[in-house]
């Protein structure tokens, strides 16, 4: 639980009643199922708090009353999306305001001429990718949970995703926010023309921020011509590290799959548990790999193919069309719901700690030998999936919650793993972000100066530390 309470001199019933008086009646809330419905996202083995009441607003101005009126209070912000983050940016603190942005899920404007869309926080990924698509446009960032999560949430947490190796990560679409700051000011950020240099970039700043410097109540990003059809294929390897090998022969091939993907053994066998697909179980991993140019598609495969097969790959299975290639995107998708089942049916309390370390493409083999080395040393089952393209990788670590030794033990495989990761050049989070899981490691990647600069930036634009508290820093 967070130590962090309401200050006695307010808060309690009279922060509820002002709220109630300054807003609709429908967007106060303080149902105790839905308060606790409310404590956390789905990171495991993290703390949350209660919260004092929920505000579901629906317009900017509503957002900024919420803020205010808890600023007068005293009352912690905590803004949460769909909940889906694994860090646990988005948990409660005892007392606070949940501020629920869900509501706010409104596509304003698609502008095909200058390529934009205008959207409330609240817009989930894939409705924003499929009212796009209709344009003959593409928003490229496509997180795991894109058919639930966010454009808000993928915006706070600076999200990826599978085809982040072909057109990187959220913050390179973000052109311009509208942010409520702690003090219930609006501020706009950003711009709509395709250049813009005019003073700091404050857009970049609050991309990523996980709700710690304001509140995104709009997000206007780039869009880009929809990409061509997309074939897919699978190698198979017999070692982890031999796949590795693979991902730095294709990158360095100058191949630009638009998706390359790593599984494991561990995974391979989950997700057959889970939902038989006719994954091959005895590899020790795959990589799938997409490419997205139409009729060039099979030919880019083809020489992709060629350098897994030089790399060790004892088999490659091409999708023969759209549908095929679909469905082993699907497979995919399927990994962090397949591992929930694996740790259930392993322990009757069964967790996940989820690990998100990202290193340069080269030092991609020896991070892979390296978690299977340390969770062999602790007799840990780890299982590994990612962005192999990216070098973002997201070893699952499988614990008993009930056996404190079992939970110990992954916390020290955890913290071996992030060590590694940093030893070899790498960051603590490539896309989850940092939340309560890693503010111990972002100190020790950011050093004291880093730390020194982030620590004054939070003091300029929240002086009283009310916004999401306890997060990042």
């Amino acid at each position: 639980m967070s130590q962090l309470r309401v200050d006695s001199r307010f808060g309690g019933v009279g922060v509820v009643d002002h709220l109630r008086a300054q807003l609709p009646a429908d967007r106060v809330i303080t149902d105790p199922d839905l308060l606790e419905n409310h404590r956390r996202d789905e990171a495991d083995l993290v703390a949350d708090g209660l919260p004092l009441v929920l505000v579901r607003p629906r317009s900017t101005a509503e957002v900024a009353t919420a803020v205010r009126v808890a600023a007068e209070h005293g009352v912690p912000v905590v803004p949460q999306g769909a909940r889906t983050g694994l860090a646990g940016g988005a948990n409660a603190v005892d007392g606070c305001l949940v501020l629920s942005l869900q509501r706010m899920d409104r596509i304003l404007k698609i502008d095909p001429v200058n390529r934009i869309a205008v959207v409330q926080p609240g817009v989930v990924n894939a409705d924003l990718g499929r009212a796009v698509r209709e344009h003959g446009l593409f928003y490229p960032p496509d997180p795991g949970s894109f058919e639930t999560s966010t454009i808000g949430g993928n915006t706070a947490t600076n999200a990826g995703g599978m085809c982040c190796v072909k057109y990187g990560v959220t913050t390179g679409y973000v052109i311009g926010l509208e942010v409520v700051l702690a003090d219930g000011e609006v501020l706009r950020t950003g711009r709509r023309t395709p250049k813009g240099v005019a003073g700091y970039d404050l857009t970049s700043l609050f991309v990523g921020s996980e709700g710690t410097l304001g509140i995104i109540t709009e997000i206007t990003v780039a869009l880009r011509p929809a990409p061509e059809p997309a074939l897919s294929l699978v190698a198979v390897f017999p070692t982890t590290a031999t796949a590795g090998a693979a991902v730095n022969e294709i990158m360095a091939s100058g191949a630009a799959p638009s998706l390359l993907e790593l599984l494991d053994d561990v995974h391979l066998r989950a997700i057959e548990a889970y939902r038989p697909m006719g994954l091959d179980t005895n590899a020790a991993a795959i990589l799938l790999a997409a490419a997205d140019t139409g009729a060039r598609a099979a030919a880019d495969l083809a020489a992709i193919e060629e350098l897994a097969r030089a790399s060790g790959a004892t088999e490659v299975y091409t999708a023969t069309d759209a549908e095929e290639a679909a469905a082993l995107l699907a497979a995919r998708r399927l990994a962090h719901p397949a591992m929930e089942h694996l740790a259930h049916g392993l322990y009757a309390q069964g967790g996940l700690i989820l690990d998100d370390i990202a290193v340069p493409r080269s030092a991609l083999a020896e991070l892979l030998d390296g978690i299977a080395a340390t969770a062999a040393k602790h007799g840990v089952v780890v299982g590994v999936v990612g962005h192999a393209g990216d070098g973002n990788l997201h070893p699952n670590i499988v614990v008993d919650r009930a056996d404190p030794e079992s939970v110990r033990k992954g916390h020290l495989v955890f913290d071996e793993i992030m060590e590694l990761g940093l030893s070899l050049g790498g960051t603590c989070t490539g896309e989850h972000g940092v939340g309560l899981l890693k503010r111990g490691w972002l100190e020790t990647e950011a050093g004291p100066v880093g730390m020194r600069v982030q620590r004054a930036i939070k003091a300029a634009l929240d002086p009283t530390g009310l916004l999401n508290p306890g997060k990042v820093l």
